[in-house]
């Protein structure tokens, strides 16, 4: 990783004891993490002297910055993560799943243009979180171009970055985005950004139920990436060999076994 490469990380849902999740799928439940734990990987964070910013400003690369994100637009996003980002003075780009907004569980319109008046970037998330690599150019186009104007209609400020439902991305992606007017696209492609790396194809991290806030702070620095993007370009070759559906009823039935061991 070099001196002037940045870690995008990846948040969904935050837990609260007693508040019901958004769902209870197994691969959905492994990216959730427990608002306090989110708290003390902020706080780790902001002591190691990183500054939490969004996209936009990680597109610059200067200085110690790690870009915080999060997918879906689920109501924690507002409850939980932004007064933590606002405790440690940090930015922060969520990425919306148009669809979804007013729906319970996630942000409803009055909710997503508070959270933007807090100063914090949004993006958008696709129309439906349809696996965009499945999709004919007419539903790919609703899902990146169309939900992109509706999200700016309800967020009253244009919608510049696009992130792609279960990491599915490809060339026609990209290049539908690029035409839709987004500047960026974010994948789950486990790597770090560099200033020649490809806006339209840029990788995060992944923070996933149970991380501990040493290990996202490590991450940040790069110790470990390297390992982990050989095992996720392991798991993306076998999603491309099975296909989207076939993939994810294999992953589901694991993750199922291994929670009743």
């Amino acid at each position: 990783m070099g001196d002037h490469d940045t870690v995008f990380l990846m948040y969904h849902e935050l837990e609260q004891p007693g508040r019901p999740l958004c769902q209870t799928a197994p691969g959905y439940v492994r990216y959730v993490l427990h608002a306090d734990q989110f708290r003390e990987q902020m706080l780790l964070l902001k002591q190691m002297g990183w500054r939490g910013v969004s996209v936009s400003e990680a597109l610059s690369y200067s200085g110690k910055n790690v870009a915080i994100t999060f997918d879906d637009g689920c109501e924690t996003d507002l409850l939980f993560a932004a007064p933590v980002l606002r405790e440690c003075g940090f930015g922060a780009t969520f990425y919306l799943t148009t669809g979804f907004v007013g729906k319970p569980g996630f942000l409803q319109p009055a909710q997503v243009q508070e959270l933007a008046a807090l100063g914090f970037e949004l993006g958008c998330h696709s129309m439906t979180h349809a696996y965009l690599t499945d999709l004919d150019d007419d539903n790919l186009h609703r899902e990146i171009a169309t939900a992109k104007s509706q999200l700016e209609q309800i967020a009253g400020r244009p919608v510049d970055h696009f992130s792609c439902p279960g990491g599915r991305h490809n060339r026609r992606v990209s290049e539908m985005a690029r035409r839709a007017g987004y500047k960026t696209v974010v994948t789950s492609d486990f790597h770090a950004n560099s200033p020649a790396s490809d806006p339209y194809a840029l990788g995060r991290v992944a923070v996933m139920h149970g991380t501990s806030p040493a290990t996202v702070a490590a991450l940040c620095s790069g110790h470990g990436l390297r390992a982990h993007e050989l095992t996720h370009r392991v798991l993306d070759g076998a999603r491309r060999l099975l296909g989207n559906s076939i993939y994810d009823r294999l992953r589901n039935l694991v993750l199922r076994q291994n929670s009743a061991e």
